[in-house]
């Protein structure tokens, strides 16, 4: 029912890969929440899930890093690269973090513990051959199912070992926030319980019945089997797509585009034979006739564009490693072979039947454009915090997206709220802050609008004009103003501000910046 399973952790990864040492304080954000930190800055009070805000209240000289999964994954294939030497059989699910099953490997070196060990200390040789990584600290956990596994190489010891058939007893003392799913966690503890063993020790059928598929996988977690799905199975045929590059490929944004290439053919196979592909296996064969082979896993089913991030982050580690791992030769083969599959569970599809037709065609030109002119150059909107109405979304590239799925379904709203944003709807068109017009706002007598120290309007608003109009529009309606303050802990950075909406005459609505003394356009409404 599980399989004796090794992972390696390397802590605070996000933020190492960028070259910070645990000494200095820094953290990395992704959507204005801490994501990881280094020693340093937690010896400060930051924690993983903090905001912004609360973090650089706690630690004001910590260095705010965004975060770069491309370059986490580049950075992590050294650590693949010596765990592929005690077995081919490495399981990737996300850069920092990697799994291997024990049973050939610990018969080799004599056991759980010796395994442990030498696996621990080969990454970490491994990763002080890099410059600014000496520092990070390596952490290997041995358990039935990988579950319990990913928890002990948590643990406080570098080299955990759980003993065969003890992860269910290792696992009951744990608290039920461990657990992949915080709505179902939340609810479990307004029920009273606390523990994965208190989770544990509940009849089968009665957690089933009342929270359904999640918390039956949530309590064979907690029981310590194997959170692979039992219906998970080889493909019952061969599924593989592969894809002969002349010339051979040297370069990333040459492979990426292959890589989104045989990702949409896999998705098109899968799909046509009802499967969903829980591991990927990517292989790729050079002009020198060297072999790459890396696993790639995902629970809940790889989509086309997840699928082409992963090959994308393969194939620039292997483009990039040392020269002693890195290929002598250009790519001549790629292939995606899926190595575990799922029978589909559907998607949700237009109201007359199918998928929009356009959005496939939009997501095959954006394709064309980005094998072109680069992965970088077309970009997809992507929702994150903020107040104003440009710090409220980011640029993605097409390429790690879905865009025929991201077409089918509206932006997501935040979960967390954000004090003192813009209510909706959001703005049209947005300004950049250096190349936003002026503007002056004017009330009947002729004399600038103001807003005083406590938020409040000095006259109201009558005219408006903008940079590039002849004459000033009469002011119709107006709302706000909305004061802000940001940043008041950095000297560099901090500044003060006043947003106000208004409807002009002519039926246009604006959003209205003062800052400094001047008024500015920061964004128009359609």
């Amino acid at each position: 029912m599980t399989v004796r399973t090794l992972v390696i952790w390397c802590a605070d990864w996000p933020v190492l890969a960028l070259g910070r040492s645990a000494e200095r304080p820094a953290a990395v954000l992704q959507a204005n929440r801490v994501v990881a930190a280094t020693e340093a800055a937690r010896v400060e009070g930051v924690t993983v899930g903090m905001g912004r805000r609360d973090a650089q209240r706690r630690c004001p000289s910590m260095e705010i890093l965004e975060r770069d999964l491309d370059r986490e994954a580049r950075a992590f294939e050294p650590v693949v690269a010596v765990a592929s030497s005690f077995t081919p059989w490495v399981e990737q699910s996300w850069p920092g973090s990697c799994a291997l099953p024990t049973r050939g490997p610990s018969r080799y070196f004599g056991g759980d513990e010796a395994l442990a060990t030498a696996v621990q200390a080969r990454v970490e040789e491994a990763l002080a051959l890099q410059a600014g990584r000496s520092q990070v600290a390596v952490q290997v956990g041995v358990a039935d199912g990988s579950f319990a596994a990913r928890l002990a190489a948590r643990a406080a010891d570098p080299t955990m070992v759980v003993g065969p058939g003890q992860s269910a007893a290792f696992l009951a003392p744990l608290p039920l926030s461990v657990l992949p799913y915080p709505a179902l966690v939340d609810v479990l503890q307004r029920l009273g319980l606390d523990t994965l063993g208190e989770l544990a020790a509940l009849a089968p059928a009665a957690v089933l019945g009342r929270f359904a598929r999640p918390g039956q996988v949530a309590q064979r977690l907690a029981q310590g089997f194997d959170d692979q799905p039992l219906d998970a199975r080889p493909p019952p045929v061969d599924l593989s797509v592969t894809m002969e590059l002349d010339p051979p490929v040297e370069r990333i944004d040459q492979a990426a585009f292959a890589a989104k290439s045989l990702a949409d053919r896999l998705w098109s196979v899968l799909d046509d034979a009802g499967w969903s592909c829980l591991r990927l296996a990517v292989e790729a064969e050079t002009e020198h006739g060297e072999q790459l082979l890396r696993l790639w896993r995902h629970e809940g089913g790889l989509t086309p564009g997840a699928m082409a991030e992963r090959v994308r982050w393969q194939l620039e580690g292997w483009l990039t490693d040392g020269p002693a791992r890195q290929p002598t030769g250009g790519l001549t083969r790629l292939s995606l072979v899926p190595d575990q599959v799922l029978p589909a569970r559907g998607r949700q599809l237009g109201f007359w039947g199918g998928q929009s037709e356009a959005a496939g065609r939009a997501a095959r030109a954006a394709s064309r454009v980005a094998a072109l002119l680069g992965p970088e150059a077309v970009q997809v909107v992507q929702r994150r915090g903020g107040r104003g109405p440009g710090e409220q979304f980011c640029l993605l590239a097409a390429t790690a997206v879905d865009l025929v799925e991201r077409a089918n379904q509206p932006l997501a709203p935040l979960a967390v709220p954000w004090p003192g944003h813009l209510p909706i709807p959001s703005p049209a068109m947005v300004w950049d802050d250096k190349d936003r017009p002026h503007a002056r706002l004017q009330d009947g007598t002729g004399a600038p609008v103001r807003v005083s120290g406590r938020g409040e309007l000095g006259h109201d608003p009558h005219q408006l004009w903008v940079q590039g109009w002849s004459d000033p529009v009469v002011v119709a309606a107006w709302s706000g103003p909305w004061p802000v303050e940001e940043r008041w802990w950095d000297g560099a950075n901090h500044r003060r501000l006043a947003r106000l909406q208004i409807v002009l005459e002519d039926g246009s609505a604006w959003l209205l910046v003062l800052q400094g003394g001047q008024w500015w356009v920061g964004a128009r409404y359609d």
